[in-house]
């Protein structure tokens, strides 16, 4: 239910708006953002139609995996990332015609429409393009008179170009050899110059017409809207010879058949240029530059033409709009997140470098984790907290607290940690230890995998470093955890291109750290830092379990000076 209503939203191109956090997610920005989006689509007002809907930068840990699974809450959809894409672009629709319909009917398809190029469609799929040249070419360069039989074109219409009907004959026949000729002249030449299948352009002289009728064309096209005998028609209809009257003078009728051809005869089959819904706005920009058409088509996935996107449509190209919670650091962002419309961050770590085009609703406070502001905002909105998103923020604010251990911890989180508890009808130490001991299991990942399952990075200056964190209450596993990620660390500092990478083995029960590290003075500026002995090889950081509170004002301090 919930998917299709999602589906007829997107269909409707109504305004989403995603909810994210950090990427390599941990449990406060997965369950802030959920518990954000379910908070602002409660408060939204009947009469718009924006919807606000929580997504993943990054994949889930174990300790949050096990959150939603425990609440019963579906894994939010991975954002990779925010660059534009065709789908943010308002494409022009316009409905295909089909390769039978004529020259004329285009032309006057475009004028009504303002376009200088149409699609040709099948069954919705894009089979060609006619352009306003294209036309140009069936009047200017045409000068074979096979060319209506070689294109086969339909009776009807040829009528419909030369604004007249079919008065005898298969209107939803097809003219399929043969030439068009005028026959102007005698006769003795009207027999040399007509033969049997041609199409010919007449006036109102019965000898003419009865001479066609007896070299047996095809088509008899009878100018000025003149109406032919009983005779005439009657062996025209013997011999299934089809009678197109026309208002028009022989002159205007000649100059007007070619119209008559269809599409398909001059449309552009191959190498068409088009684009998908899912291409990048950059992209497109690139492959536009190189060609000199006006409008290109889009396609969907099957094929199915959904319209134009020309350069001036780029331009007013719609931004993803996103409201940032648990952070709002750049590096930490949603890859294109300078392309994005950011509305607004809730956030509870220091100020970092996310730049915006305008002044956004932007909430930092000094408490322990984001769960807790967002508890706030239902309190102040006075919106009931079920019991699910109840669940979510207390084991958000148990995650980012190391439950009430960590020195960020405040007495804001840790009463409304306790009030959600009951609200979720959870205990909060038993489900603290089966949260933490579900986050530290990490039998079958990769070094890379652990490295990264809490990896946050950072600039100071020149200076760019990450800090990824594990966190335990058990000193055996951690000692385990150290002797597979240490030896990767230094190649991972290469891949991410950073001058410093800092690894925290966090024992919850000890509280403390062991903190691995790499890259040039490195090791110096910890010591240096915290007035580390150089007798150890060790680096135990006592008391130390907080990487926004502890580590990082330490580590930036040593690193500015």
């Amino acid at each position: 239910m919930l998917k299709e209503f999602a589906e007829t939203v997107e269909n409707n191109n109504s305004r989403k708006i995603y909810v994210v956090g950090h990427q390599n997610p941990d449990t406060d920005s997965i369950c802030s953002a959920i518990a954000y989006a379910n908070l602002k689509n409660k408060l939204r007002s009947s009469e718009t139609e924006d919807t606000f809907e929580a997504r993943r930068a990054g994949q889930l840990n174990e300790e949050t995996q096990y959150v939603l699974k425990r609440f019963g809450v579906k894994v939010p959809k991975l954002l990779s990332n925010l660059r534009l894409q065709v789908k943010n672009v308002d494409l022009r629709k316009i409905e295909g015609l089909r390769s039978s319909v004529s020259i004329k009917r285009a032309w006057s398809t475009m004028k009504k429409e303002k376009l200088k190029t149409l699609p040709v469609t099948r069954n919705q799929k894009l089979e060609g393009l006619i352009t306003v040249g294209d036309i140009a070419t069936s009047y200017m360069d045409v000068y074979d008179s096979t060319a209506l039989a070689e294109a086969r074109t339909q009776y009807r219409n040829i009528a419909s170009a030369v604004e007249g009907k079919v008065a005898q004959g298969n209107q939803h026949g097809y003219f399929l050899k043969g030439k068009v000729g005028i026959a102007a002249s005698g006769l003795e030449q009207m027999k040399e110059f007509i033969k049997e299948d041609d199409l010919v352009i007449l006036g109102n002289r019965e000898e003419a017409q009865q001479c066609a009728i007896d070299l047996n064309v095809s088509c008899m096209v009878i100018c000025q809207g003149i109406r032919v005998s009983k005779s005439i028609q009657a062996q025209a209809e013997q011999r299934q010879i089809v009678i197109i009257i026309s208002p028009h003078d022989i002159f205007t009728v000649a100059r007007l058949i070619n119209q008559s051809i269809p599409v398909k005869h001059f449309m552009t089959r191959d190498g068409l240029v088009a684009f998908r819904m899912w291409d990048y706005v950059d992209d497109v920009k690139e492959v536009m530059a190189k060609k000199k058409f006006r409008d290109f088509p889009v396609l969907d996935r099957k094929g199915h033409f959904l319209g134009f996107i020309s350069r001036r449509r780029l331009l007013s190209a719609r931004k993803k709009q996103v409201i940032l919670v648990d952070h709002n650091e750049k590096s930490q962002a949603v890859d294109g997140i300078e392309e994005a419309d950011v509305l607004e961050i809730i956030d509870h770590h220091r100020l970092g470098s996310i730049e915006t085009m305008g002044p956004v609703f932007f909430r930092n406070q000094p408490v322990g984790c984001t769960a807790t502001i967002i508890y706030q905002m239902y309190q102040e909105e006075q919106i009931e907290i079920e019991p699910m998103i109840a669940g979510l923020l207390c084991s958000a604010i148990l995650s980012d607290t190391l439950m009430f251990r960590s020195p960020t911890c405040t007495p804001m989180d840790e009463a409304a940690a306790k009030r959600l508890a009951r609200i979720a009808g959870i205990e909060v130490e038993t489900f603290s230890k089966e949260m933490f001991n579900a986050g530290s299991n990490l039998k079958g990942k990769t070094a890379e995998e652990i490295c990264f399952l809490d990896f946050k990075q950072f600039t100071v200056g020149d200076t760019s470093f990450g800090v990824g964190q594990v966190n335990s209450m058990n000193a055996s596993e951690l000692k385990e955890i150290k002797q597979r990620v240490g030896p990767y660390l230094e190649k991972a500092r290469k891949n991410r291109k950073l001058n410093m990478i800092f690894f925290m083995l966090t024992n919850i029960v000890e509280e403390s750290t062991e903190l691995l590290c790499t890259g040039e003075s490195a090791k110096e500026q910890i010591m240096l830092a915290y007035d580390l002995s150089s007798e150890s090889d060790r680096l135990v950081l006592k008391g130390v379990v907080s990487r926004k509170k502890q580590l990082l004002p330490t580590l930036v301090a040593a690193l500015q000076q």
